[in-house]
């Protein structure tokens, strides 16, 4: 039997305080590697966000699990970067991700993921012809997809973050074993975009969760353009 993981946000102050963010990055002067995933952890947990309706959503949070109308046999998209999901749904904005889930995973399960995914779209780079990326993308659980980062404003960064798909059996595993917990974050990112949209940036980037520099795990594709001098450990 698994021994049971402590949700992050037990172990940690919700939303950290001390938040090093990416678009800090370029007014320093720091170097980012072109693909990087990055994420809020522990050394047993990764966060990851999603948003939904209120009707799947509220319960998700509530029961800090996935309901039975949560489909299993459906790919879904997890991501470990705060202010991509922010673009993806509008700062919850958006109808049908009107709520905002920090959903907290087995750092296993995750890592598990990337390792058995394919790449959403063909590289040249990884696969030798698009017929031999055709078959990894039937046979794979999951696809990895690298997107541009976003700064407060939602405006794309110059180097990429992870988004990862879930289908099948990686679908299953998400929803009913790597799940630790579940947090409605609406509220936060709600008062985020209100600082962000009063010009309010410092204090904006405040409330950000601490998201670092996570090590890749074997087999993600594309890891060869992920850089690895990073720890491996929380």
């Amino acid at each position: 039997m698994r021994r049971p993981v402590r949700p992050l946000w037990r172990v940690i102050r919700w939303p950290a305080r001390r938040a090093v963010r990416q678009d800090a990055a370029m007014s320093t002067g720091t170097t980012e590697p072109a693909r990087r995933i990055r994420a809020l952890y522990t050394a047993e947990t990764v966060t990851v966000y999603q948003a939904y309706a209120p009707a799947l959503g509220l319960p998700a949070a509530r029961d800090g699990r996935f309901p039975a109308a949560w489909k299993r046999d459906r790919m879904t998209w997890i991501k470990p970067s705060f202010l991509w999901m922010m673009y993806r749904c509008g700062w919850g904005a958006k109808a049908d991700q009107e709520t905002v889930l920090a959903v907290e995973i087995d750092r296993a399960g995750f890592d598990w993921a990337p390792g058995n995914a394919c790449l959403s779209h063909h590289d040249p780079g990884e696969y030798p012809d698009r017929a031999a990326w055709q078959r990894e993308l039937k046979r794979s659980p999951a696809r990895v997809q690298w997107d541009p980062e976003r700064d407060l404003r939602l405006r794309p960064l110059p180097y990429r973050s992870l988004q990862l798909g879930l289908a099948g059996e990686a679908s299953r595993r998400y929803a009913d074993a790597w799940t630790v917990g579940i947090r409605d974050v609406t509220a936060l990112a709600r008062e985020v975009h209100a600082l962000v949209r009063a010009g309010e940036l410092t204090a904006a980037r405040a409330l950000l969760p601490e998201e670092r520099p996570y090590p890749a795990p074997e087999g993600t594709p594309g890891v060869s353009r992920v850089s690895s001098s990073i720890a491996t450990k929380a």
